[in-house]
């Protein structure tokens, strides 16, 4: 699996760790930064993962922030991005399996490097269910983004 991993200054300790962990399950993965632990601005990074989701250069995102909260917000605002923060285990899974989320976004300030490891074990290991009800709401959620727009202020 080619996973897009991304971070800001506040989760670029723990990317290295995500980075590794990714490889070590046979994942390619595309670093878009940043690279240091200057401060950057997490919906630049998240711009560019989420690109590269979108594209097809990456069949799933990984950004790491310092709640996760800011990645997500910034994600979520892209069409066809679905971000979750997922600091359980259960919650890495099933936002795959029940929401088809395609970006996952951690906290480095809420979660360790080993917590870190189990979150992306499931997040990469689960797939979208087959079953009725879950294709359903993820279909009505992409007529949500679709419509979105008319709610827009001039």
């Amino acid at each position: 699996m080619n996973i897009s991993l991304g971070c800001d200054h506040a989760g670029f300790q723990l990317k290295s760790a995500v980075a590794a962990h990714l490889q070590s399950l046979g994942c390619e993965v595309t670093d878009h930064g940043c690279h240091s632990s200057d401060a950057v601005d997490f919906p630049d990074i998240a711009r560019l993962v989420c690109q590269s989701v979108l594209s097809g250069e990456a069949e799933r995102g990984i950004m790491v922030c310092g709640t996760g909260v800011g990645a997500s917000i910034a994600a979520n605002k892209i069409p066809g991005i679905r971000a979750a923060v997922c600091h359980d285990y259960h919650s890495a899974h099933q936002s795959v399996e029940h929401d088809d989320v395609n970006v996952m976004c951690i906290g480095a300030q809420i979660v360790g490097a080993w917590l870190a490891k189990d979150l992306i074990t499931s997040f990469v290991q689960a797939t979208f269910s087959t079953e009725e009800q879950f294709r359903r709401r993820v279909e009505k959620l992409a007529v949500l983004e679709r419509e979105a727009v008319q709610y827009v202020k001039p």
